[in-house]
């Protein structure tokens, strides 16, 4: 009886002989359910939210903050880690614990999404269907209109409370703006900045960018024309806002081109 219950017990762990793996980063775990390797997972970081399957899994949590005995305790055989997860002391201590962590690159162009597909296809051994959808991606992205258009974009990143900021360069904001073949309406600066009204007017924006949870945490978009200059600008005249999925738009993962022939095809019927 008692070797019955040690056979017993074991067989989970033979059952998943293949990989248990942990995903750090929407766009990681994106490209992994795209990739149909979904049934290896058995935990995800608390911006992987979609599909929406993945939020039936245990949450490490957000990854800039992770926990190394919480990883461990999951007993993975992979990481998967984003570029936003780094550099990081605790997956360090991961890797130094035998468990093998995979750095994702980052980047806001189309050879970034390329470059995560092949880097988490490899380390999965999916290579044949890594191919297929790095073409379909490739493919996707060939539709946008690569001709560019005379049209401002501001986007804007608010968090509820804490007041909005908008998108400079070297932000995946600016990558997605440019890749529509769009500009960005901020310009001279890098990074994240706080609104100001005179800003925000010089910048005169004709579509503003902004998430479905940052709309909502502000109170609608009612409240989004209230904000510091915005009223004045040709897109708060005309009332011209796109409202996003952030993880779609600036993941640059799976569903990134369809958003961004959202954004441009939005961004043509501006006025």
């Amino acid at each position: 009886m008692k070797r019955l219950l040690i056979l017993l017990a074991a067989l989970p762990l033979l059952a998943n002989a293949a990989e248990r793996i942990i995903t750090l980063g929407g766009d990681v775990t994106e490209i992994v359910y795209a990739l149909d390797a979904q049934s290896q997972l058995v935990a995800r970081d608390s911006t992987s939210t979609w599909p929406a399957a993945s939020q039936s899994l245990p949450d490490v949590g957000y990854l800039r903050q992770l926990n190394a005995e919480g990883i461990l305790s999951l007993r993975p055989t992979l990481v998967l880690a984003s570029s936003q997860a780094q550099p990081s002391l605790v997956l360090q201590k991961v890797e130094d614990s035998k468990v093998k962590v995979v750095n994702v690159p980052g980047g806001y162009d189309a050879a970034a999404m390329d470059n995560k597909v092949q880097v988490i296809a490899d380390a999965l051994g999916k290579q044949t269907q890594g191919e297929a959808l790095r073409k379909t991606l490739h493919d996707d992205m060939t539709k946008i209109p690569a001709r560019p258009l005379n049209k401002r974009v501001l986007f804007i990143l608010s968090h509820g409370g804490s007041g909005a900021l908008v998108a400079g360069q070297q932000t995946a904001a600016d990558g997605a703006i440019r890749l529509a073949g769009l500009q960005n309406a901020m310009q001279g600066f890098d990074h994240y900045r706080t609104m100001s009204q005179e800003g925000v007017i010089a910048s005169e924006p004709d579509l503003v960018v902004i998430s479905a949870d940052g709309l909502k945490g502000m109170g609608g978009e009612a409240s989004l024309w209230k904000l510091p200059g915005l009223a004045q600008t040709p897109a708060g005249r005309n009332k011209q806002v796109l409202v996003i999925d952030d993880m779609a738009l600036l993941g640059f993962g799976p569903r990134t081109p369809q958003a961004l022939m959202a954004l441009r095809q939005k961004a043509e019927q501006t006025h």
